[in-house]
Formats: C-alpha cells, structure tokens, sequence
C-alpha cells in the first residue's frame, strides 16, 4: 500500500511541476505522441520547410525608456491623458519594470482596455494569450519585455488610503523585462501512465 501511495504522490508531484511549467514557459514543454512529456527548450532542428520567423523573434531588444513611451502612446490611444494615471514603475532607465495606472469608472474601464490593446498591436506588439481573460486582462510580448493590460477591481489596491467605490476599477499596464531564454532549463522526461 506504501509503495502505490509513494507512486501516486510522486505522479501528481510531477504532473504539478509540468502544469506550473507550462502556464510559466509554454514555449518549453513537449509531449510526444507516446505520452512522455519533456521539459527544456527544444533541439534546434533544421527543416527546409521552416517558417518564416515570428516578428517576436527578430524584435530588437527595447530600453526601458521606449516601453514608457509605447505605454503613453497606448494610453492617449485611448483617449486618456498618460499625466493623469500615475507611474507604477520605479524611476530609472536600468529598471526592468514599469507601468501606468488610473482609477477609471468600470463603465468605461473597458473601452479604454480595448482601446488600448489595439493601439499596442498596432505598435506590433504580440498578443500572449495564455491565462488572458479579454474583459479583465490582455498579455502582450515584445523585445524582451511583457506587458500586462488590466482591469481589475480593488485586488490591486496601491495603498489602504486609495479605496475604490463600487463604480470604480484600476485600469493598468504592467511592464516586465523579461530574457527566459536566459534561463537554462534542464531536459527532463516524465512518462505517466
């Protein structure tokens, strides 16, 4: 009886690290048509039909100072005024994170998320679909960096002195420096079953 708990815990053990693995790197899981997952970033492997690379893959890496400017494009895309929201970001070109928040009425919080997913597209930005829920919040990857469109509710309270009212949301870009190709994954193989 041991033994089956042990195989039952250690299979659910690793089915979470491949869950957690997948919503984190998608790029670097693979399953087989045997069943066997493999995690690591795949062998490269030449083919004479291979696509033509993605414009996320030959985009130049972006400074910081470029990100604050497509976030002040998107935001008066939308029609807003960038000067009336607030930084969320440290200040500091070197930083890798910043952002723009503003309390917005949840009846316009909308439009103007949409508004500004478009305006980020149409600065060619790709949209990271994974975990996105269209009407609370958008991921969008581009030269390094992610940024996160969002409109959430009282979860994301800067500080106990800013309440919300109840017609009230935070409309936010989240900007994050992100290199995971940087980070080498070791090649493990799980076979489940």
């Amino acid at each position: 009886m041991n033994a089956l708990l042990k195989r039952i815990w250690i299979g659910l053990a690793a089915t979470l690290i491949v869950s957690l693995a997948a919503v984190v790197m998608p790029d670097h899981i693979q399953v087989g048509d045997d069943g066997r997952i493999r995690l690591g970033a795949p062998a490269p492997t030449p083919s004479p039909s291979a696509a033509v690379s993605t414009p996320e893959a030959t985009s130049p890496p972006l400074t910081r100072d470029a990100v604050d400017e497509v976030i002040r494009t998107a935001v008066g895309a939308a029609g807003l005024d960038p000067a009336q929201g607030r930084p969320t970001g440290a200040a500091g070109a070197d930083s890798n994170r910043t952002g723009w928040m503003a309390v917005r009425e949840k009846t316009a919080a909308q439009a103007e998320m949409n508004a500004i997913c478009a305006d980020l597209e149409r600065q060619g930005w790709t949209l990271n679909p994974n975990g996105d829920r269209a009407d609370a919040s958008r991921s969008y990857k581009r030269g390094g960096w992610y940024l996160l469109v969002s409109t959430r509710g009282k979860a994301q309270t800067p500080s106990p002195t800013s309440a919300l009212t109840d017609s009230q949301t935070y409309l936010t870009l989240t900007g994050l420096q992100l290199n995971l190709s940087d980070i080498p994954l070791p090649e493990i193989t799980v076979r489940i079953g």
